[in-house]
């Protein structure tokens, strides 16, 4: 059965990848607060800053959504760590709403947390885990967590690793287009040994999100790869995939500077219950990159 979608966060990174990858004709509404020069035939756009929690009533109200998908967050940390109070109203406070209008219609609701919501210390990290995150960021997620575990009766807590893939518009949170583009010109490109991830690709994420809108699970789920590797061992990956020499990739010491959040140093996740939950097959990094490469839509990786 076809669903109806309301896609927060639209225009960003995952928020794309999901429009692409909806194979299932279901109607998405998206939500973004500025224009985006992408169209569709089962897609619709509406111009909106979430926080104005009338404009949002009234919009869940018209479009009658079967499902939210509440991709739409503040997720740059350190900008997190400084603007807390924004942060809050975006990470803690929109939530809040989607919340309460589930509730009301019971709708389904797909949230959007992260790996951050851990302090790092054991890596390996299941859904049962207890969250201690290291940021203000982190805090904001656990926030909204348990707003969506204490209000909704239909939910689904997304926790993703790091998300590797392209992006539909710009460069957006891609740090792969962005590590792309700097190959190009030939840079040596920094990523630390310190940070361990179990990397997730944009199209897998997104299709077993769009799985997600359609069965009727309702919990937390680690969406990650079956890889457990240092940032820096991601990205020799990445670029011996693409032809590039290994060595410029070179290894990103841990900055302490005024401002700059903390981060967790091993935040790789469990994806036993994905794998068990889900027809969509969770992968390895390097069937991720080719699955990539698949999707890339005509652009120029090399």
């Amino acid at each position: 059965m076809n669903r109806t979608i309301l896609l927060t966060g639209g225009g960003g990174f995952v928020a794309g990848n999901i429009i692409s990858q909806n194979r299932s004709r279901n109607i998405i509404e998206a939500v973004e607060q500025r224009e985006v020069p992408i169209t569709g035939e089962h897609l619709t756009w509406h111009i909106l800053d979430l926080r104005d929690s009338a404009q949002l009533r009234h919009l869940f109200h018209r479009v009658k959504p079967d499902v939210i998908i509440h991709t739409a967050a503040i997720s740059d940390i350190d900008y997190c760590e400084v603007h807390r109070e924004i942060a809050e109203s975006v990470n803690v406070g929109v939530t809040g709403t989607l919340v309460d209008l589930c509730v009301e219609s019971d709708v389904r609701l797909i949230y959007f947390s992260s790996d951050s919501i851990f302090n790092g210390q054991k890596g390996g990290y299941v859904e049962e885990d207890i969250p201690e995150p290291l940021n203000f960021y982190g805090r904001t997620k656990v926030a909204g967590e348990k707003i969506v575990q204490q209000g909704c009766r239909n939910w689904v807590i997304i926790r993703p690793s790091l998300i590797t893939g392209l992006p539909l518009l710009d460069a957006g949170n891609s740090f792969l287009w962005r590590l792309i583009n700097e190959l190009k010109q030939g840079k040596k490109v920094p990523f630390p040994k310190e940070e361990i991830r179990s990397p997730v690709d944009s199209v897998t994420l997104s299709r077993a999100v769009l799985e997600l809108a359609e069965n009727d699970f309702k919990g937390i789920l680690h969406l990650a790869g079956n890889d457990t590797l240092t940032r820096f061992e991601i990205a020799r990956q990445i670029v011996r995939k693409l032809g590039y020499p290994p060595d410029l990739v070179v290894d990103k010491k841990p900055q302490v500077t005024t401002g700059r959040a903390p981060r967790p140093r091993d935040v790789s996740l469990n994806n036993a219950k994905a794998r068990s939950v889900l027809k969509t097959p969770m992968l390895d990094l390097a069937e991720a990159l080719d699955l990539i490469i698949e999707n890339k839509g005509g652009r120029d990786l090399c």
